[in-house]
């Protein structure tokens, strides 16, 4: 990232460039002195002929980016350019100051700002640049919509991203940068949110690669934020044995060192590290003891400078000259040096009984495994002064082969698996959720994975922002907006576009669906014409007709008489011929001025409409109970599944999903224009007023006033000074109901009438 040369942390920007850096985005007076000493570092470590050309175009596209105001703070307030240095700085030490992996770090804000394009880097730096620039971009555009990402499926779109392997490490350094970052601040969940990340994610990734530094400063910090109590209890008592700890790890080296020296040709040095917060506290979980029990709290670290030829041999050797001072724990060696770990780890362990009967752990390795065991895989090919580009192939390709064999060994923090999938990419919703289709999958499969729901009104779909058809072809971390339609059903078309077998499943499921509620839809329509003749379906008799007709399924035929293929006239017409042969005219002339489920055309529309009146024959209705319709109530009729009609009010609760559900049962009704002839309906009403003194009295008495009102019950409950009940009336009509209610919202004291 941006390489902001400060000669003076506090003296005055002098060109205006500069001028516009410190008002547009604003550093701090720590964030000053980090960028002179990073820049430095930096500087220090490129090579001449890159400082010369390559340096100065990033300066300046990073100086342009501040200037027009195109790097700002992220979510959490890191500073972009101190941020990015900081990582740039840490891969360098790890993986060495490789000019491409620098240019792509320090660009890649000023590429996503639209300081600069893919196309001029390219020209610039070369193609390397371009992919790991990429990869870069990829990755940060995910991190965008979430500062942490915690799914399996992102490990994997992690490894799915990354043709280059150093972009992984560029990723796990970038998180320890943020880490360090939140050291100081008080958000306390973005803490938490960060570490945990970190812990499911970089950690084990940290570990596979070898990069135990990092993992365990990392292991430190995420439980600094995500255990504060537990970190600062153990911090201060490590800090209190600080002395005596130092003492003892004296006292153990010095006789070891004088026996080492005794043998000329061994060339070595010893170190005593204290082991890491974090492995203390697993320690003491695994163990159940508490920090005054957990004695082999530091470890000892014999390193030889070994020929290659030699290595295992000198290892072997200082193991036997320790093993004879002190005692050796035969179940705790650990020999990586005959087969090293997958990551590339190689050294001899020991577990020793020191003075005073303590256990000491005793590490045997030499230069070249020390700086693999601290640096990782990486640290394996620099020291072998590997430069070239094979040598840099065989890196990316140990690590390539590591994360794909992740989950072989069954250590405790290797229990997560992350694998490449060739033949998979990941889609992301608008709102950030993950999901894994087969490369070539289509919008339509996309739709049909998130929902079946979704995929049947699947129109087309926003695509990173641009509107693509269902056919379209996604490609790997696509962001994905699917379009609906409520009026789009499926098409036998799309199984061609469906490429998934579960989008292709859905969709001929959907098929038959559609094609059994046609069906149905055609059925009824029958069995309503029929009824409305006054004649009762026989099924013998409609099979018959239909195979005569030249159908082989039953659902063929009622599907083309929903679709209007078929004209209804012609098929009751046909029915009746074979009901009754040459009576089926005298048959329909008889009925046509009996029947109450009429064929009258309304203003809105021509189809049939069941008229509610008291003496009402021929027709199986009742009134739904679910809101007890009254006369002069607006209604409809729902033909139920044993063909009888069930009458609701239009603003019934269920209407609205009767009416989607199953809009091919719903017919129009109303009430008789020549009026209820006297009948009663039920109907609740709901009250709630003031608990004041004779209110119940009063409402009793205005309900017991009213003509055709009769009470069959009340039911009222008190809540501190406010009651509320029920009250069940039987009454002809909405005219009679509506003044009922007006009357008793007059009582005084009453809040509130309302119709169950």
């Amino acid at each position: 990232m941006p390489i902001i040369k400060i000669e003076k942390l506090n003296s005055q920007l002098k060109t205006r460039r500069e001028r516009y850096m410190e008002e547009i985005l604003t550093f701090t007076i720590d964030e000053k002195r980090e960028l002179l000493e990073l820049t430095k570092s930096i500087e220090r470590n490129l090579d001449k002929e890159f400082l010369k050309r390559s340096y100065k175009f990033i300066k300046e596209k990073i100086y342009t980016a501040i200037e027009e105001g195109k790097l700002q703070r992220d979510s959490l307030g890191f500073n972009p350019v101190v941020t990015d240095l900081h990582t740039a700085c840490l891969v360098g030490q790890e993986i060495g100051f490789q000019s491409e992996i620098m240019a792509s770090i320090m660009l890649n804000r000023c590429v996503e700002s639209g300081v600069t394009g893919i196309d001029e880097v390219k020209e610039f730096f070369g193609e390397s640049v371009t992919k790991i620039l990429s990869n870069i971009m990829q990755i940060n555009a995910l991190y965008a919509k979430s500062p942490t990402i915690e799914t399996e499926n992102f490990r994997n779109l992690l490894l799915s991203f990354t043709n280059d392997m150093r972009v992984i490490l560029i990723m796990i350094a970038g998180r320890l940068v943020m880490l360090r970052g939140l050291f100081g601040s008080t958000d306390t969940n973005a803490r938490k949110m960060v570490a945990r990340e970190a812990s499911k994610l970089y950690i084990p990734l940290a570990h596979k690669l070898g990069f135990y530094k990092l993992k365990s400063e990392m292991e430190d910090l995420a439980l600094r934020y995500t255990e504060s109590e537990v970190y600062a209890e153990l911090s201060r008592k490590l800090e209190e044995t600080a002395a005596s700890r130092e003492d003892y790890i004296a006292s153990f080296i010095k006789p070891v060192e004088r026996r080492l020296k005794a043998q000329p040709h061994l060339k070595f040095r010893i170190k005593g590290r204290t082991k890491s917060i974090n492995s203390i506290w697993q320690k003491m979980k695994k163990q159940q003891r508490p920090f005054e029990q957990i004695y082999d709290l530091f470890a000892i670290r014999i390193i030889i400078d070994s020929e290659p030829n030699n290595e295992k041999s000198e290892c072997w050797q200082v193991y036997s000259i320790v093993a004879d001072m002190y005692t050796p724990n035969p179940h705790r060696l650990r020999d990586w040096l005959s087969v090293p770990k997958s990551n590339g780890y190689e050294s001899l362990h020991t577990t020793v009984m020191g003075p005073e009967g303590r256990w000491v752990e005793v590490q045997i390795r030499t230069e070249r495994m020390d700086a693999v065991a601290e640096h990782g895989l990486a640290a394996h090919w620099r020291y072998k002064g590997i430069k070239s580009e094979k040598g840099l192939d065989n890196l990316l390709a140990s690590i390539r082969d590591t994360l794909e064999n992740l989950g072989e060994e069954k250590e405790a923090e290797s229990k997560f698996k992350m694998e490449l999938y060739k033949d998979e990419m990941f889609i992301f919703t608008p709102k950030g959720d993950l999901y894994r289709l087969a490369k070539g999958a289509t919008i339509l499969d996309f739709a049909f994975a998130i929902h079946t729901g979704l995929g049947c009104k699947c129109t087309g779909a926003l695509v990173n922002g641009r509107n693509v058809p269902i056919r379209h072809v996604l490609n790997n971390g696509d962001q994905v907006e699917i379009i609906t339609s409520n009026s789009q059903t499926p098409k036998q078309a799309w199984l061609n576009i469906a490429k998934t077998s579960r989008a292709r499943n859905k969709i001929r499921q959907s098929l038959k669906e559609i094609s059994a509620r046609q069906a149905d839809m055609g059925r009824e329509a029958i069995v309503r014409k029929l009824k409305n003749h006054k004649i009762e379906l026989d099924e013998a008799v409609m099979d018959h007709l239909i195979h005569k007709m030249g159908f082989k399924r039953l659902t063929d035929f009622y599907q083309k008489v929903a679709d209007g293929v078929l004209d209804i006239a012609d098929v009751l017409k046909n029915y009746q011929a074979l009901l009754n042969p040459g009576s089926e005219n005298e048959e329909q002339s008889r009925s046509a001025d009996n029947y109450s489920f009429n064929s009258e055309k309304e203003v809105k529309g021509s189809s049939d409409v069941l008229v509610i009146e008291r003496n009402l024959k021929g027709v199986d209705y009742k009134l739904s109970k679910c809101c007890a319709p009254i006369f002069g109530d607006e209604i409809f009729g729902f033909v139920t599944i044993n063909g009888g009609i069930s009458i609701h009010r239009k603003d019934c609760s269920n209407a609205q999903q009767l009416h989607e559900r199953y809009p091919y049962r719903i017919i129009e009704a109303r009430w008789s224009d020549m009026g209820n002839n006297g009948t009663l309906y039920p109907v609740t009403l709901r009250i709630v007023g003031h608990d004041d003194i004779g209110i119940v009295t009063n409402i009793t008495s205005v309900i017991s006033q009213e003509k055709d009102v009769i009470m069959r019950g009340i039911n009222i409950e008190s809540h501190d000074t406010l009651f509320s009940g029920t009250l069940s009336l039987m009454l002809n009509g909405n005219i009679k109901l509506n003044k009922l209610i007006q009357k008793i919202e007059g009582v005084k004291g009453v809040k509130q009438v309302k119709r169950l």
